[in-house]
């Protein structure tokens, strides 16, 4: 845990963050002031970058013995359609009372005077995100298995949530999701990028005129991977919360196993900038074709035959979310950013798994 500002990401005042030509991240006067006002801990500030998100910002804090974490979006500019904190923590209310594992909201600040973005404040669980180590607690042959049947088995009781009802019910409009999201993501291409890529216009005219009939309407969380998962800290392998709910609405759920299984990584698979869970190419974790075997058995009134489809849909939608990334890196915003530059080889890298899910055509 840090103490002491950089005077780039995290500034000690305001008037500090004031002086920079890039905003910060993260304000300490505004954020202590903040969490006064809420009743969340006392005294000085520690923080902690944690995630592997390369969209929104996420911080551990800790203020005496109390941690809490904060999420906000990147730096502005940004879209006034993404990066919806208000709604992102509105989502996992809902969900937290349908029993789905999600950590709870303490707090939400919507003046963006305070860090420029609008963000919340949710409990600090301890748990264990398996990326790219086996966490020893978990690595016994029979944990790995459990890892993964953990993961299908929370994918499945987010897709049983009744979406008909109450305020879930006007989280989105499940009918034309599909076709709204390949002409959406079609129409950001040309504002994302600064270079000549046809194969993104291709693969989006096979996914349109190849869309499957959605068979029913469920929640979608946009971004379910190993990476999004809390597990206990100890055996047994348990899911104890669904992080990331930035992407998420109402809509198809094969979209969701589509995604998953197209971005899990597997013996043998090609690598892309979406492996964000190297190990489950170790012996133990189920393989693709056994994941979507197992959520099959805990939803078996979806036909599964059109998924890969939505595996092509997952890579090429994200071939053009990273091209934003990889577009405003080249524009200098967002300094000491690691992962943007492997964007320029990853992109292609996308949208030729995307092309092979897709059957070539």
């Amino acid at each position: 845990m840090q103490h002491t500002p950089d005077g780039t990401e995290v500034v000690a005042t305001r008037n500090e963050a004031m002086a920079l030509a890039i905003p910060p991240l993260l304000v300490v006067d505004a954020v202590i002031e903040f969490l006064d006002a809420h009743g969340l801990g006392t005294g000085g500030l520690l923080w902690e970058r944690i995630g592997d998100g390369q969209s929104n910002v996420t911080y551990r804090l800790e203020r005496g013995r109390e941690e809490f974490v904060l999420r906000r979006g990147p730096r502005p500019p940004i879209s006034k359609s993404t990066h919806d904190m208000v709604r992102e923590a509105r989502i996992q209310r809902l969900l937290r009372e349908e029993g789905i594992p999600v950590p709870e909201i303490l707090a939400v600040c919507e003046d963006v005077s305070v860090l420029g973005v609008p963000f919340y404040v949710m409990s600090f669980l301890d748990g264990i995100v398996v990326t790219d180590a086996i966490p020893a607690s978990l690595n016994e042959p029979h944990e790995r298995r459990a890892t993964s049947l953990a993961a299908v088995d929370t994918l499945a009781m987010l897709h049983d949530v009744d979406v008909t009802k109450g305020e879930i019910s006007r989280l989105g409009r499940p009918d034309g999701y599909l076709r709204r999201q390949v002409e959406r993501f079609s129409s950001l291409w040309s504002a994302y990028t600064q270079r000549d890529m046809p194969e993104v216009a291709r693969i989006g005219t096979w996914l349109a005129d190849n869309m499957p009939a959605s068979q029913r309407a469920s929640v979608v969380h946009g971004d379910f991977r190993a990476g999004n998962l809390m597990f206990a800290a100890g055996p047994p392998a348990r899911v104890t919360a669904i992080l990331d709910w930035e992407m998420a609405t109402l809509g198809d759920p094969l979209a969701d196993l589509g995604y998953f299984t197209a971005t899990y990584a597997e013996p043998g698979s090609r690598v892309t900038p979406l492996e964000l869970t190297s190990v489950t190419r170790e012996p133990g974790y189920l393989t693709r074709q056994e994941l979507i075997e197992e959520y099959h058995r805990r939803q078996p009134h979806l036909c599964l035959e059109p998924l890969p489809w939505y595996q092509a849909l997952a890579l090429w939608k994200a071939a053009i979310f990273c091209e934003d990334i990889y577009t405003r890196w080249l524009r200098g915003e967002r300094p000491g950013d690691m992962f943007a530059p492997t964007l320029e080889a990853g992109v292609p890298a996308l949208l030729e798994r995307a092309r092979a899910f897709a059957g070539g055509e």
